[in-house]
């Protein structure tokens, strides 16, 4: 018992004295102090298992050890820090303090505080809750804390994020913190408003000369904002307050909009498929493989997606390829050069911050954004360069313009004076030559009024010719049966069987068989009458035994000439067979002109060749089988 209470004794005398060098003593006069992770104490919760009694209990202080060598590299996502922050107000003070966490992506941090009761305070904050919720309403995490004379405050946190968490823990008073949160937020209003005035600036550039590249320049200020904002904690403080849940994508999503936009405008402002063929080709597989790692990342794997380090491939083709095209002689990229050199540069000391390799400082903390901000000021330039130097080649371009324009003036008056002269030789012997044109049209016009009486006379031979042939063929009509090929030279297509069957159907005149009308206009076919009065059309073979022919009306009509001329001339199978007709439709038609034929009969007509048109109409009161 005696050895074990000796060794107790031991261990609780080192712990206290691992607590007196562990803690810090502020005096008055001092307003701030940084602290960073390694110079408090601190042990990693791996296994979840401690709760804030657990930790308080004086058996697992030992948990707590300042570990000097801990690295940013070190710190492990997912999994609880549990910290130890012991303090010591050396003398009476009047001010207020406060504890302040500097990184903005913690996602879970919850604080212990003692208050004048003895007991401890807790208060709970992070990106993933509620803005609305923290105790002051600032982008960083802030925690009061009561101060009295010559006492030793012991705080305790515990620490969460699923992405890099820069654990520094700031002790200062209210009238500090004040004072550089109305500076910072100044320079971060500085830094905002100079992405509107140049996103305004390049939208009034675009409606002007309506260049893409305008545009993509645009989207990539604002996710460059945007991607800030995510990082500096004034997007979720301004714009997605009520959505912590946003805070885990936030960063990655802004991110790939920051890349992807990027290239796009890389592409489009060095004009690499013309200037740099090759780079082009990698500027747009690293487009696709970093949308399809994103959506890949976005479904699958979230919590990955602020992870940073993979794009350092496309930002340095990038500027691979802004440095190749100025060497390829391409002026404007000399300005997205030093843009993209100065982005770089940033990167560069926040990762020496990262590893802890450069001192925390203002500037090192603000790197990124100081660089963004240098990196858009000369990509404008750049811009502004691209169009100067445009401009510059197009008045370049109106100058040798002007100076052709005069060459060819003066060229113009030599070879006008050179042209007169030649006019007026070749007016002369133009007039020699009109002189014997004219004579020549004299005698040519003689010609040709002899030429038009002789064609004159041939055509009155040519009509009595053919009106001789047309008697011929007539009179050869109604003495004998005429042969197909005979009859269809006297109506040889559509247009004069409806001429004939309209001579018939209307020669003394068109009376509407609704209203007894007799004004009419044309009407919706070919050779049919619509009444003026009723609106009744009727067409060309209305009342006629060609009404719903199915086959051509001109063998239609040597069926009717045959069947009244010489029913017995040819079989159906001989008139089926000249005229190229089913059998079938022959029978059916010529039943229905021998209808007509037995009709005219009952009522003492007679059809023969030479009336064998008066069996083509019908009576009104008289209906035919189709």
């Amino acid at each position: 018992m005696k050895s074990k209470f000796s060794f107790l004794v031991c261990i609780y005398f080192f712990v206290g004295m691992w607590q007196v060098h562990a803690q810090a003593i502020i005096a008055d006069s001092v307003d701030e102090r940084i602290f960073t992770l390694n110079e408090l104490a601190f042990f990693v919760d791996e296994n979840r298992i401690y709760t804030i009694d657990s930790v308080l209990h004086p058996s697992n202080q030992y948990l707590f050890v300042q570990q000097q060598n801990y690295q940013n590299s070190d710190f492990k996502t997912n999994t609880p820090y549990w910290v130890k922050f012991t303090i010591t107000l050396k003398e009476h003070t009047n001010k207020k303090w406060l504890l302040e966490f500097y990184d903005q992506s913690i996602d879970q941090l919850e604080v212990w505080i003692p208050n004048t009761q003895g007991k401890y305070t807790y208060i709970k904050t992070g990106d993933a809750t509620d803005f609305k919720n923290r105790v002051w309403l600032h982008k960083n995490f802030e925690i009061p804390v009561d101060s009295w004379k010559d006492t030793t405050i012991t705080c305790y946190f515990k620490i969460q994020s699923h992405e890099f968490a820069d654990i520094r823990v700031a002790f200062r008073s209210v009238n500090r913190f004040v004072f550089y949160s109305l500076n910072e937020y100044l320079l971060y209003g500085m830094f905002y408003g100079m992405v509107l005035i140049i996103v305004l600036y390049n939208f009034l550039v675009y409606l002007a000369i309506r260049e893409i590249k305008n545009i993509y320049y645009i989207g990539y200020i604002l996710s460059v904002a945007l991607y800030a904002a995510s990082l500096d904690g004034t997007g979720f403080q301004y714009l997605w307050p009520a959505f912590p849940s946003f805070n885990t994508y936030a960063v990655g999503v802004f991110l790939f909009l920051l890349i992807l936009f990027a290239l796009l405008f890389t592409r489009k402002f060095l004009n690499t498929k013309a200037t740099a063929p090759l780079l082009d080709k990698w500027l747009l597989i690293m487009i696709v493989l970093r949308s399809v790692a994103f959506l890949f990342l976005l479904i699958l794997y979230p919590s990955a997606l602020p992870y940073r380090n993979a794009d350092v491939i496309p930002l340095s083709i990038i500027f691979f390829t802004g440095i190749q095209v100025w060497r390829n002689g391409y002026k404007p990229a000399r300005f997205f050069v030093i843009a993209y050199g100065i982005l770089f540069l940033g990167f560069f000391l926040r990762m020496l911050v990262y590893f802890n390799l450069l001192p925390f400082t203002i500037l090192s903390h603000y790197s990124l954004h100081i660089s963004f901000g240098i990196e858009m000021l000369f990509l404008t330039f750049a811009l502004g360069d691209r169009i100067r130097i445009l401009k510059d080649n197009r008045d370049k371009a109106l100058r040798r313009v002007i100076v052709q324009h005069e060459d060819n003036m003066q060229l113009k008056d030599k070879v006008n004076r050179e042209l007169e002269e030649k006019v007026k030789e070749r007016t002369l012997a133009l007039h020699q030559k009109n002189e014997e044109l004219a004579r020549i049209n004299e005698k040519l016009e003689r010609q040709s009024f002899e030429i038009n009486q002789i064609n004159s006379l041939l055509d009155l031979d040519n009509w009595k010719l053919k009106n001789s042939i047309k008697e011929v063929l007539e009179s050869r009509l109604k003495e004998r049966v005429m042969e197909y090929d005979q009859f269809h030279t006297l109506y040889p297509d559509e247009l004069a069987c409806y001429r004939l069957i309209e001579e018939l159907k209307w020669e003394k005149g068109f009376t509407c068989r609704q209203c007894h009308n007799d004004k009419y206009f044309n009407g919706s076919q070919k050779f049919s009458r619509r009444c003026t009065k009723c609106g009744y059309n009727e067409s060309i073979t209305a009342y006629s035994i060609f009404h719903h022919l199915k086959f051509p009306i001109e063998k239609a009509f040597y069926i009717a000439y045959v069947a009244v001329a010489k029913p017995d001339a040819y079989t159906l199978e001989a008139l089926s067979t000249r005229l190229n007709l089913r059998l079938n439709t022959v029978w059916t038609f010529k039943n229905k002109v021998m209808e007509r034929i037995d009709w005219l009969k009952k009522h003492g007509k007679r059809a023969s060749a030479e009336t064998w048109q008066t069996v083509l109409l019908l009576p009104e009161d008289v209906k035919l089988s189709k």
